[in-house]
């Protein structure tokens, strides 16, 4: 894999689409449809998807791709492949609350080792380099001409002072009871894979996931998080999280900076 090619390939794409879901986010009024699992899917997530597919495609015709919105792909089954969720958030979509974002990865032997997360309502981006450092890019974006970019490390942390970020439609007891383990400094709510990035910058120090999520929403920040330093483990057996898994469902996970003294499920 050319990673140089890969980094501006996956940059180019989320912006457009970036570009595509804003203009239909900003429209008087779009289309939510609901899918086989129950959960809504807009306008905006299918023509960012048929943008990105169509752009990863033509690129890397000789990798895999998995996408969320094309069931097709989710019997793909190989050791390296691009994975995608073009519009991660839907909820917040939705809602026009603005956490949601555009997600693009690279998996290889099981761990995301490249990725982007581009949140256009929010105005941030951040991606993996082609040496695999993770930074964010200073807007505006141009799809051509990338713009000032900062190297970002997650937290030294204090864990009698720990920032904690966690879901913002998705928040259960069961998370709230894991939290309540800690000494919190600070609460936040994030929505999409900006939980990741946020620890990946050092804003939050750790984010537990106690509920379902698919690997094409985690695994773009799961990379943009390692290139920056932190680590994303399963929260049964703090096993680090594998991806290529059947069905790409993952377990309950935990997500944090080096440092923060983990506590049992």
């Amino acid at each position: 894999m050319n990673y140089s090619e890969l980094t501006r390939v996956m940059r180019r794409l989320a912006i457009e689409a970036g570009e595509k879901i804003m203009a239909i986010y900003e429209s008087d009024d779009f289309d939510v449809k609901v899918k086989s699992d129950a959960s809504p899917v807009t306008e905006a997530d299918e023509a960012a998807d048929a943008l990105i597919a169509a752009g990863l495609r033509a690129a890397f015709p000789d990798v895999a791709l998995v996408t969320e919105e094309q069931a097709d792909s989710h019997g793909v089954e190989a050791m390296t492949f691009l994975i995608v969720d073009p519009l991660d958030g839907t909820k917040e979509f939705i809602n026009r609350r603005g956490d949601f974002t555009v997600n693009i990865a690279l998996v290889e032997d099981g761990a995301p080792r490249r990725g982007v997360v581009y949140a256009p309502a929010k105005g941030r981006m951040f991606y993996t380099t082609a040496t695999g450092q993770s930074v964010e890019e200073t807007g505006p974006f141009d799809p051509e001409t990338p713009g000032e970019t900062t190297p970002i490390g997650v937290s030294q942390p204090d864990n009698d002072a720990l920032m904690v970020v966690a879901s913002k439609s998705h928040r259960d007891q069961a998370t709230d009871d894991y939290i309540g383990q800690y000494a919190v400094k600070d609460m936040r709510s994030a929505g999409s894979s900006l939980k990741f990035c946020l620890v990946a910058t050092g804003e939050a120090d750790l984010y537990p996931r106690l509920g379902r999520t698919m690997e094409w929403d985690t695994a773009a920040g799961h990379a943009v998080l390692a290139g920056a330093g932190g680590h994303v483990i399963r929260f049964d057996d703090h096993t680090p999280l594998a991806y290529g898994k059947p069905g790409f469902g993952n377990p309950f996970f935990i997500a944090y900076a080096p440092g923060v003294e983990l506590k049992g499920g």
